[in-house]
């Protein structure tokens, strides 16, 4: 069984009014399966809208499997005091089973008349951007210990970069200010040994614990335009600049350069 991830709430990306409903946890949103898609299960759920509709189509009985389209939907994950943190777009959301929360026999069915059931729904969904890895970073913000520099130095290549995803997609949610002008930053190059490392780097550097400023070439121009917690012009002071120039590509250094030169700011390898 996948991890349990956050809970989260849902609303239909074709009707902002059609809410869906509150899940209590998750599992499943970054397993990809053999053709791309989430099997889903929003644990602990009273459907609403769209997402009760589909539900109901299962079947009225205590358990119902079967598959039941529901439409795409905006998935908001919530931290532990139920603010919002993270915000996921996912296609062609379909219910294939329905459960009384905690596997449980007993209770209303999903389009009973009482008091709305907490159910476990098992969806089928397709989520591009909720990438493999991405569950820890956001349980690290889920539980407020996200408290400290360099918790990303222990992951591999696809731990960085779903650690920069989830980074990108939390940015809009953390309310940061942009540093005034001027502001000097300091990058710690000891643990820089590719291209996302570089990006977990200076995003902590700029940004603090998590923090995102960048992620490709494009996405560093962008930020370094402002409304990314810094204006510009800024300076990276990139200590311990020798593990990065010794694995990353010349062509890149000479671009990630050359886009500060154009924005006038400055980055400086020591």
């Amino acid at each position: 069984m996948s991890e349990v991830g956050p809970g989260c709430t849902l609303t239909s990306d074709e009707d902002e009014d059609d809410f869906w409903g509150r899940a209590t946890a998750t599992t499943g949103l970054f397993t990809p399966l053999r053709d791309g898609s989430r099997r889903v299960r929003l644990l602990g759920c009273a459907p609403r809208g769209g997402l009760r509709a589909a539900a109901e189509r299962i079947g009225t009985e205590r358990i119902g499997t079967g598959r039941a389209p529901a439409g795409n939907a905006n998935v908001l994950l919530l931290d532990a005091g139920g603010a919002v943190m993270g915000e996921y777009f996912v296609n062609s959301v379909t219910v294939e089973a329905v459960r009384p929360a905690g596997g449980t026999r007993g209770g209303t069915a999903a389009g009973g008349d009482g008091p709305a059931e907490l159910l476990d729904l098992t969806v089928r969904l397709w989520c591009a951007n909720a990438l493999p890895h991405a569950g820890w970073p956001w349980e690290l913000r889920r539980t407020g210990t996200l408290d400290r520099p360099g918790l990303w130095r222990s992951l591999g290549p696809a731990g960085r970069r779903g650690w920069l995803s989830v980074a990108l997609f939390h940015h809009a949610y953390r309310e940061l200010p942009d540093q005034p002008g001027g502001t000097t930053y300091q990058l710690d190059g000891r643990h820089v040994v590719d291209e996302d490392s570089f990006y977990c780097a200076l995003g902590e550097a700029v940004n603090g614990p998590g923090g995102y400023f960048g992620w490709n070439l494009d996405a560093l121009d962008d930020c370094l335009s402002g409304r990314w917690g810094a204006l510009p012009p800024l300076t990276v002071e990139w200590r311990h600049s020798k593990s990065g120039r010794e694995h990353l590509p010349a062509p890149f250094l000479a671009t990630v350069l050359e886009i500060f030169a154009e924005r006038g700011s400055t980055l400086t390898l020591r």
